[in-house]
């Protein structure tokens, strides 16, 4: 047994200390495909501002009702209200008293707060949860008007209407409302002279200038078709806003310290220096990608109008979900993006109803296409809620966006040719060395995003990434 015990040789230990090794450059989890950044158009912003000129909108645009909760109760505030194109033209005092008069009501899934042709009108504000707004077809067959989410409302124009409701309304969740009925306005009409004048008369401008402006709410351009000779042609213009959005280029910045000792001595066979600028600037892009979807002032999400918000029917997003947020962005949509457990979702989806999405090839990397529109997986499209382990359920949104300058899409902004530019809109600039003999440098990176038109973006909300089926034959196999 001794014998055995004997070395013979060098060890492969020993052996390790006279070789060399092979090294990697230093790897980062956090690195992802960043496709956003390289499939957005670009544009030069040469005074490090861009300005978008749009055609006036003559109509104000409805605005979500901001929902605010204090110790768990909902509530919103009568400001809110104004934010409603009816209410606009209503005197802030009188606004007052109505945001005042409103009730709260709790509904259970499935519950009807209004049903068609049985009860009279009701305004009612959407606290949390979802409604269905429904209505008889032509053939007798219910058909789905609107599906409201927090901050959406309905029936604000047929108040003082003495007719029955013309819609059903339905909760497809467990869902709170704020409620104003008809006999609560009558009780204002007593208590402010002329009041019923003078809402009707809001309404009626109301509906006026609707039937002058398109969907977008700009002016409709008088024209005159016909073969007669004697028709008189229509003078117009076309109105500009007097106060055009404006966007100045964000700023990312980091000071990188590398001491002279570590440069002079441990570049081989791997810069220092460079290493830490590259590992630096993934840092900084994949920043930059987060703030293109999620900045409040720029991002993707906080540009898009609430016209062109939806909910999911079911929380899982379904074909036919993606199918409506097509139907808003349908000229020459570019590319969806989505959290990769929401893509997963959506396969899974795709996979139940028997109908697997197509995939191509972009930039390197595997994506599938909805309708010919890649989706594009971005982990900086959050999920709300979800467990620490990231695996829990959660919610999340699916945006849709055009792109382009010439298509009135989605652009994003930077300036290039900067002094000390490694990249585009991208510098590194020396700032020197301290006493102790650490050089910094200054990386800054400058960039913003810009939505030329409302109908460039549009978002799917309340995206359920947590939601599996459960199939018949695994049932069957189980029993």
């Amino acid at each position: 047994m001794a014998e055995n015990n004997l070395q013979r040789s060098v060890t492969t230990a020993t052996a390790r200390k006279l070789a060399n090794t092979t090294k990697t450059a230093p790897q980062m989890g956090s690195i992802t495909p960043r496709l956003l950044l390289k499939l957005l158009p670009w544009v030069q912003v040469e005074s490090g501002t861009y300005r978008v000129n749009r055609t006036k909108v003559e109509l104000k645009k409805a605005e979500r009702v901001s929902v605010e909760y204090l110790e768990g109760v909902p509530s919103f505030q009568a400001k809110s209200l104004r934010g409603i194109p009816v209410f606009s033209h209503i005197e802030e005092e009188v606004v007052r008293r109505i945001a005042k008069r409103f009730i709260t009501e709790e509904v259970d899934l499935g519950n009807y707060l209004i049903r068609e042709g049985q009860d009279k009108q009701k305004f009612f504000i959407v606290a949390s949860g979802q409604a269905e707004v429904i209505s008889k077809g032509i053939h007798g067959e219910e058909l789905r008007i609107a599906l409201l989410s927090e901050g959406e409302y309905f029936g604000e124009a047929d108040l003082l209407s003495d007719s029955l409701s013309g819609v059903t309304v339905r909760s497809v969740t467990p869902s709170v409302f704020f409620t104003l009925q008809s006999s609560e306005l009558e009780n204002i009409i007593k208590e402010v002279p002329d009041f019923r004048e003078r809402f009707q008369k809001a309404v009626d401008e109301h509906l006026r200038l609707k039937a002058t402006v398109n969907v977008h709410g700009e002016k409709h351009i008088d024209l005159v078709s016909g073969h007669e000779e004697d028709n008189i042609i229509p003078e117009t213009y076309i109105d500009y806003e007097e106060h055009p959005a404006e966007y100045s280029l964000n700023t990312l910045q980091t000071v990188v310290r590398v001491h002279t000792r570590v440069s002079d001595l441990y570049n081989n066979p791997l810069n220092q220096l460079e290493q830490q600028l590259r590992l630096s600037i993934e840092s900084i892009k994949e920043r930059q990608e987060w703030e293109l979807i999620n900045n409040k002032r720029f991002g993707l999400l906080a540009s898009v109008d609430p016209g062109y918000r939806i909910s999911t029917r079911y929380g899982a997003p379904t074909p036919d979900d993606l199918d409506e947020l097509l139907s808003l962005v349908w000229k020459n949509p570019a590319f969806f993006i989505a959290h990769p457990r929401a893509i997963a979702a959506f396969e899974r989806e795709c996979t139940w109803r028997g109908v697997p999405p197509a995939t191509t090839d972009i930039f390197g990397t595997k994506v599938i296409l909805w309708r010919g529109v890649p989706i594009i997986p971005s982990d900086k499209v959050e999920i709300k809620g979800q467990y620490l382990t990231n695996r829990g359920v959660g919610t999340t949104d699916i945006i849709l966006v055009r792109t382009g300058e010439k298509e009135q899409g989605v652009v994003g902004l930077h300036q290039t040719g900067i002094p000390g530019e490694i990249a585009p809109s991208l510098s590194a600039r020396l700032m020197g060395l301290d006493k102790y003999g650490v050089a910094s440098y200054l990386l800054t990176k400058y960039f913003s995003l810009s939505a030329l038109t409302d109908d460039a973006i549009a978002v799917l909300e309340n995206v359920e990434v947590g939601y599996y089926h459960d199939y018949q034959h695994r049932n069957k196999v189980e029993k």
